[in-house]
């Protein structure tokens, strides 16, 4: 085994080799837990950061996982320990799971730093848990590898495959529609995840542990294992050996990010179909790694690849597990390999090239070639205007054709409630044309919770209408579909121009063009912006109390200003007296 750091170099050898009493108490603890010294002195300390919960849907295997995990880093000489974190559930967590990502991020990166650990295994996949894992362990700078938590096995109705989130936004329609009886809706509510794992639509989850695979940060073919899959064992055991010889390497992330790295994921994000909030999470993580990337990185991507994985939303019929068995990521890549930079450098030591070489596509009606894409254009456009200076983003692929250049009367909520109760009323001054607008709903407004996929009004569905513009500072779940213009950006809580938008103005949206514009005067504007008053803050106290005052905008991946790489002098190493 060739090494470039010798056992007195680890990290953890601060806690424990020095013949001193502060040592000998740090030993004898471990001793206390029932260990010999056998089994950590001289080793690589190897933390386990586990978002396990029982609140946790999506990551229920972990509890055995985390086993597998510990069984490959004995295997390879190093001590595990593991150290259980905020598990974020996307279904539970309330307000939003995005109120709770830094906090994840804070405190990964806290527990590597003062525990006497040489590296870190990250186990996460729910939406908010691969950002927030890689953000915090980015900032630490201890060798990391993700390890994904997995799909899950598709969904199954009265013989149909069901997609998480996409199916249920359709059949909730139809539900509210008077379309579908309460015994078909409790058959679906059954059946729709019947295993554990994250959503096997290419939502958030699929798409973010798609992302971290792109970046470099799992082992090749780890993001689109089904979850109940024998191979999602053995890798996550694989995990915890390739993590004890990463330290040896002192492969960390400075050394393993480059630009390439970013510009790979933001490509694979495009040719995945990916959720919208790609883009907040991947901008937070590059700003950690000091590689900023911005939304124009998208865009520009965005021009030139095409969506490839006909995988559900922006797919119209596979799912995730489909994509595993015609050959996954690695596939996907090698098909696209001359928009990649084939030299970045991965955890397990190689190239990106040299992981692709001769992955094959076994189905590729799921995995397409770039002459027959899905979409001809990336999943994601970003378009500016006097309505968003600092941008608003849409999924084009998932959006009803006839709305990608549209002009339409807007029709304004100031919050959700209000928005709920209205498109429910029959008697609501509403038609397809019109674009709903939600504000208040962004950063600093609500925490940025996934309201952004506003229902279609009960009328309009009743009258056949499948699909309309709808405005939000708010995020959308990655499952979701249809037209839906998110992260406007600055959001209305701190005045942005979508806090000036009245009922009745008249919207103009340009996909193709890239711009979105309110057909009112700047004089008038100007007019609104001095007469609006800002809204009380919504926490005066504790924990949202300080998200409010440091949640950066959308654009700028809404991450803490504190905690961003470039605000202050590295932290250094913990003292031991």
């Amino acid at each position: 085994m060739s090494t470039v750091k010798k056992v007195e170099d680890l990290r953890s050898a601060r806690w424990f080799a020095k013949d001193d009493f502060r040592s000998f108490g740090h030993r004898s603890r471990v001793l206390q837990m029932g260990y010999g010294a056998e089994d950590f002195i001289g080793k690589p300390v190897i933390a386990i950061v586990n978002t396990w919960s029982d609140a946790n849907q999506c990551h229920t295997h972990f509890k055995q996982r985390v086993e597998d995990v510990k069984r490959g880093i004995l295997q390879a000489g190093g001590w595990p320990l593991e150290l259980p974190a905020i598990s974020l559930s996307e279904s539970m967590v309330k307000p939003t799971s995005m109120l709770y990502r830094n906090f994840l991020a804070m405190e990964t990166e806290e527990l590597l730093r003062s525990h006497p650990v040489d590296g870190a295994v990250l186990m996460g996949g729910c939406d908010k848990t691969t950002p927030g894992l890689l953000m915090g362990a980015i900032s630490m700078g201890l060798p990391l590898i993700y390890l994904p938590a997995g799909p899950m096995l598709r969904g199954n109705w009265r013989g149909q495959v069901l997609g998480s989130g996409s199916d249920a936004f359709k059949y909730w329609d139809e539900r509210r529609a008077g379309r579908l009886s309460d015994q078909a809706w409790a058959e679906m509510e059954a059946g729709i995840a019947r295993s554990h794992g994250t959503c096997m639509t290419m939502g958030t989850a699929a798409t973010m542990m798609g992302i971290a695979e792109a970046l470099g940060v799992t082992l090749p073919g780890a993001s689109s294992i089904p979850a109940p899959d024998a191979n999602h064992t053995r890798m996550s055991a694989e995990c915890g050996r390739r993590i004890v010889q990463m330290v040896w390497d002192d492969l960390t992330p400075a050394k393993l990010f480059s630009k390439g790295s970013f510009q790979n994921a933001i490509a694979v994000a495009m040719a995945m179909g990916c959720s919208t909030n790609a883009i907040i999470h991947l901008v937070a993580i590059s700003r950690r790694a000091n590689l900023s990337v911005t939304l124009d990185d998208f865009d520009a991507a965005s021009r030139h690849v095409g969506v490839i994985a006909n995988i559900r939303p922006s797919g119209d019929h596979y799912l995730m597990e489909d994509f595993f068995y015609a050959g996954g990521l690695p596939a996907m890549m090698n098909v696209m390999r001359d928009k990649l930079d084939l030299t970045a450098l991965t955890v397990n030591g190689k190239t990106v090239a040299e992981n692709i070489e001769g992955a094959e596509v076994f189905n590729d009606d799921v995995i397409r070639p770039l002459s027959n894409p899905i979409y001809a254009e990336g999943a994601l456009a970003v378009l500016r205007g006097n309505l968003a200076p600092d941008g608003v983003v849409i999924k084009p692929s998932a959006v009803a054709p006839h709305l990608l250049k549209h002009t339409g009367r807007a029709l304004v909520f100031d919050d959700y409630p209000s928005l709920k109760a209205a498109v429910d009323d029959p008697d609501l001054d509403v038609t397809g044309d019109d674009i709903l607008v939600l504000r208040n709903a962004g950063p600093k407004g609500a925490g940025m919770p996934e309201w952004g996929m506003l229902p279609i009004p009960t009328k309009l569905l009743k009258a056949g209408v499948t699909d309309m513009l709808r405005l939000s500072d708010a995020r959308m779940s990655g499952t979701s579909y249809g037209g839906c213009l998110l992260h406007c950006s600055p959001e209305a809580f701190i005045g942005g121009p979508l806090a000036l938008v009245k009922t009745g103005d008249r919207i103009t949206v340009d996909v193709p063009g890239r711009t979105i514009h309110l057909e009112v005067s700047d004089e008038e504007l100007a007019a609104r912006k001095a007469a609006w008053t800002p809204p009380p803050p919504r926490y005066e106290r504790g924990y949202g109390w300080m998200f409010g005052r440091h949640i950066l905008q959308a654009h700028e991946g809404c991450d803490f200003d504190f905690l961003e790489t470039q605000f202050g002098a590295p932290v250094p190493e913990p003292v031991i007296y």
